[in-house]
């Protein structure tokens, strides 16, 4: 299943679950910053994006329960 969706992260901490979270969900996960694009289970990719304004999560996954995941950093 291929899906997109806008998400944003308010805090460190909610960096550090979302890395914790993804890490155990098999698929493939871009995270799109303008025309920056990292692979979003990299803690330091992330840091490299503008983190004041919602990001854009493209996610191809077979695991159903991912979307409930990331609904949590729903911006």
């Amino acid at each position: 299943m291929k899906k997109s969706m806008s998400i944003q992260f308010r805090s460190y901490d909610m960096i550090e679950r979302f890395s914790k979270e993804i890490a155990d969900i098999k698929g493939e996960f871009d995270l799109v910053s303008g025309r920056k694009t990292v692979d979003a289970k990299s803690f330091l990719g992330i840091f490299s994006l503008d983190l004041s304004r919602p990001l854009m999560l493209h996610a191809v996954t077979d695991d159903a329960r991912a979307f409930d995941v990331f609904s949590r950093y729903q911006a």
